[in-house]
């Protein structure tokens, strides 16, 4: 049985950091992930990437590109089922308003613990999301492959790895 996750993400770099969020719920629990979420009725992708970003990261996001969605595809056990296929629309951010919060607002829903700009050296399969991993190959001017990527082994991570 296979779980679908659909959002919208984006990838801010600042020098050699990415702006990331520490992740409090999901597969990506404790480990840091790309800003972003889940569409709301009647939202347009754009809404998505500017309402997430501002609610997990504290900036305001003025302009932005797409670059782009794949999906990732890997076992995970939630709500009786055993794979979860989680679909990505990526956005590299160009100019913002504000400053990263290190503590956001907590409501229901929110799976933000807040935000860091953390050096991209630093990131890797043990303490970031798939996601994470797939905007440092943008930074590192990769160019980005709408290929997908099937992952044979997740692990949910019991504490968390960014304290």
């Amino acid at each position: 049985m296979y779980h679908t996750a659909f959002g919208v993400y984006g990838i801010l770099f600042r020098q050699n950091c990415l702006a990331v969020i520490k992740k409090k719920a999901g597969p990506y629990q404790n480990r840091y992930d790309l800003p972003g979420g889940s569409m709301e009725a009647g939202e347009l992708l754009e809404d998505t990437l500017c309402r997430e970003f501002k609610e997990e990261t504290g900036i305001t996001v003025t302009s932005y590109h797409q670059l782009g969605a794949i999906n990732f595809l890997y076992p995970w056990h939630y709500q009786g089922t055993s794979m979860n296929n989680h679909i990505c629309v990526f956005y590299e951010i160009q100019t913002t308003v504000g400053s990263l919060e290190k503590n956001v607002p907590q409501f229901t829903g929110q799976d933000s613990l807040g935000a860091v700009f953390f050096p991209i050296e630093q990131l890797n399969e043990q303490n970031a999301s798939p996601l994470v991993i797939k905007a440092c190959k943008v930074f590192k001017r990769e160019a980005f492959t709408a290929r997908s990527q099937r992952l044979m082994k997740w692990d949910v991570l019991e504490d968390p790895s960014y304290e």
